[in-house]
């Protein structure tokens, strides 16, 4: 059983490098592509909260901040969430929030701040992309999806705030991507040598001049 659950977390992992291969290929908006990249991200790590953490429970298993200290512990989804998008080398997946537990999870800039604030504050906007100096970004909520989640942020000894509830924005998957440059226009080819005189008047047809034309 444990050994079933540990190969899905790792096909789980193994599926993150293929998000972004195609971004510089099939070139369709950033908005668009943010998007697909970010569902899908949200949707392994609601996947591994149900069915890899909460099914795994009853066996023992639990997530914990120290997992790789112990064969029967779990990654904290955000820990899940960060090691898969380590495996990604074309875009930056990571998670931000307003009051994380890991401070490295705080926004980097005051636009995602903002942005992060936006979602917070309107329940039925769950994404929310924008221009950031040379990257372009965007946010989708990360909810308390169960229990766990409140008790773990809740009751963890470095938390910021302790009254989250169920179905609260607790943060947001956050994507960042380098903007495409206008590469450089082609440069003119260098100018000709000059040709020694008669190398190509030799091949020239006569010219007939025609009366009508001064």
């Amino acid at each position: 059983m444990r050994l079933r659950h540990g190969m899905m977390v790792l096909i789980l992992i193994g599926c993150l490098p293929f998000l972004g291969l195609n971004l510089a290929l099939a070139e369709p908006s950033f908005d668009l592509t943010a998007h697909y990249i970010l569902d899908i991200v949200k949707a392994f790590r609601t996947a591994y909260v149900l069915q890899v953490v909460e099914h795994t429970r009853e066996g023992g298993l639990s997530p914990q901040e120290n997992w790789e200290t112990d064969a029967h512990l779990l990654p904290l989804p955000a820990q899940f969430v960060k090691a898969a998008a380590g495996q990604v080398q074309s875009v930056e997946i990571g998670l931000i929030s307003l009051s994380p537990v890991n401070p490295e999870n705080r926004p980097r800039t005051a636009a995602e701040a903002d942005a992060l604030i936006s979602l917070e504050k309107d329940r039925s906007r769950s994404f929310v992309s924008f221009v950031d100096g040379d990257q372009f970004k965007a946010l989708s909520a990360d909810l308390a999806l169960v229990r766990s989640c409140l008790d773990c942020h809740n009751n963890h000894p470095r938390a910021v705030r302790r009254n989250f509830q169920q179905g609260d924005v607790m943060g947001a998957l956050v994507v960042r991507m380098n903007r495409v440059e206008q590469g450089p226009g082609l440069t003119l080819p260098p100018e000709p040598l000059p040709r020694s005189p008669g190398s190509y008047d030799r091949l020239k047809p006569p010219s007939f001049e025609t009366p009508w034309v001064r």
